[in-house]
């Protein structure tokens, strides 16, 4: 895996050809994982021809690039697809910066990214987004969320590129290459054109986004080792693969690198002063044992011994968490964590194996299909007495809101639910709360279902306090000392680009409380904004 590249003083380097002015900036900037001292940018230069390229960045603390902090020289070849990603130390924490590359004559779009703040803070605005196929629709609401001007942060929960070919899940758009993506020099194209939408060009351009990988960035329904999207042999060797995927997601997108010495580890923590910790996790490729796509029971979904995030991780989530002192704990992740079931029956075990309670999963690939893997996480948050979880998902393709039980089918839980506990006498407290957000393009439950699925589970499921399955969009989650709020936004139309957007709903969880409350409107934007990027 090739590593961050370091800045250097000089102009010219024996041996390296500066090929100045040869060069484009086809594919925008972008930053990512910020701290509170630094952050990545990244851009990646089309060299007219072969060799070595010298790269400028400069830093500045204003949109004109006028006062200038950093002014330094990378440089950058085919070895790493021509991108760069440079981490500039010395940053001060809670700061909008501005920043620019150049080769020769030719200059890159201003960017703006923010550092991490420190201490005591108040109030956080985060966007959230997942799932966007080219092949469905167009970008919209990455241009509805870079225009938001109050944003600290956009999470991406992974599905950011699709590895199907033309033809093979939507239409809408044709691929490069056309054909299902199987090698470095395939993802490689694959990331170029998706970076090439100018829509999430603008997204990366205006706001720094801490990401994480889901299975389309390799294949569908992967796991470690293999997916349901991959044909051994036919389609190369899968450790290949995946090897090849991961290193062109670390040239492509602005992610840090965690471990160097674990180079497949995307797993890594965020503080965001005394108001948030987030933790982002890898559910898909560094635990995960084979997925059961019909999560039906008995000894082998309901296994003690099922992994989703591999024991390191487990380990690795339960200091955190018991280590946190944050106000909230975001879990940020990709699959959904909450049950979704048509029935819950009592446990009954057999040689000490618990065989019925998940006995009518829906979806093996999500959480329900990882019953013991989900009950170590609950163990975590209950044996550290942990306030205030929310865990964050994508994957699913729709909205949902839920609060986090152990067993939401036991009775008390059930009524407790069902009736909305009028009176908050507090029978039982939920664990922790989950946000979904919809996806960006990709295609969600069949149109005109929601209306009956929300019946249903109001029925069966009353742990799911909102659920929107068709819509397409993004999410704010805004966050203070008191409650977190999380809006749900969806663009009007991605068949083509440009349209407006609407407020589809909101829900609040108050600190200590673990209970989804429907705000009346969303939460109102930060006046106080630094500028956009010109």
């Amino acid at each position: 895996m090739l590593p961050v590249l370091a800045g250097c003083g000089s102009s010219t380097a024996i041996g390296i050809d500066p090929r100045a002015g040869e060069a484009a900036f086809l594919h925008g900037v972008a930053s990512g994982d910020p701290l509170s001292d630094r952050v990545i940018l990244w851009t990646r230069v089309t060299p007219e021809g072969e060799g070595s390229l010298q790269v400028r960045y400069r830093v500045a603390t204003d949109p004109a690039m006028t006062q200038v902090l950093i002014d330094e020289r990378v440089f950058t070849d085919a070895d790493r697809d021509y991108t760069v990603k440079v981490d500039p130390l010395g940053l001060q924490p809670g700061t909008t910066y501005y920043y620019q590359f150049e080769v020769g004559t030719t200059r890159s779009p201003v960017g703006r990214t923010r550092t991490l703040p420190v201490g005591a803070v108040d109030h956080l605005r985060l966007g959230m987004v997942s799932c966007s196929s080219l092949a469905h629709g167009w970008f919209n609401a990455y241009r509805l969320l870079a225009q938001r001007s109050d944003i600290d942060c956009v999470l991406h929960l992974g599905d950011y590129i699709y590895e199907y070919g033309n033809g093979e899940y939507g239409s809408a758009r044709d691929y490069e290459p056309p054909t299902e993506i199987l090698t470095l020099s395939d993802y490689r194209m694959r990331y170029a054109q998706y970076r090439r939408d100018e829509d999430l060009a603008e997204l990366h351009r205006q706001h720094p986004m801490i990401c994480i990988w889901d299975d389309h960035e390799s294949a569908n329904n992967a796991w470690v080792e293999g997916a349901e999207n991959h044909t051994e042999g036919a389609e190369g060797n899968w450790l290949l693969r995946k090897a090849e995927s991961i290193q062109a997601y670390f040239e492509w997108m602005p992610i840090r690198m965690v471990d160097t010495n674990d180079p497949q580890r995307i797993w890594r923590q965020f503080q965001f002063g005394d108001l948030l910790d987030l933790l982002m996790l890898d559910t898909r490729l560094y635990g995960r044992d084979e997925p059961l796509l019909l999560a039906v029971g008995g000894p082998r979904v309901n296994s003690p011994d099922r992994q989703l995030l591999g024991a390191p991780q487990q380990a690795w989530l339960t200091s955190r968490l018991n280590e946190a002192s944050a106000q909230w704990k975001f879990i940020g992740q990709q699959i959904m964590f909450g049950q979704l079931r048509l029935l819950t029956l009592p446990e009954v075990e057999l040689l000490g194996v618990p065989l019925t309670r998940e006995l009518l999963a829906i979806n093996g690939d999500q959480w329900d299909g990882y019953a013991a893997a989900r009950q170590r996480v609950f163990d975590a948050i209950d044996a550290g007495q942990v306030e205030n979880v929310v865990v964050l998902t994508g994957d699913i393709h729709s909205s949902w809101g839920i609060e986090l039980y152990r067993d939401p089918g036991e009775l008390v839980t059930l009524l407790n639910n069902i009736t909305g506990n009028p009176l908050d006498l507090g029978l039982i407290k939920a664990s922790a709360v989950e946000f979904v957000t919809p996806s960006v393009t990709s295609p969600g439950f069949p149109a005109a279902t929601t209306p009956l699925l929300r019946t249903l589970f109001r029925a069966v499921d009353p742990h799911i306090q909102y659920f929107q399955g068709d819509r397409n969009g993004y999410v704010v989650l805004d966050i203070n000392r008191d409650r977190c709020q999380c809006d749900w936004w969806y663009v009007d139309t991605i068949a083509e680009r440009g349209g407006g957007e609407s407020f589809g709903h909101a829900l609040f969880s108050r600190s200590g409380e673990n209970r989804l409350r429907r705000a009346d409107a969303p939460s109102p934007a930060r006046t106080d904004a630094p500028p956009l990027a010109p």
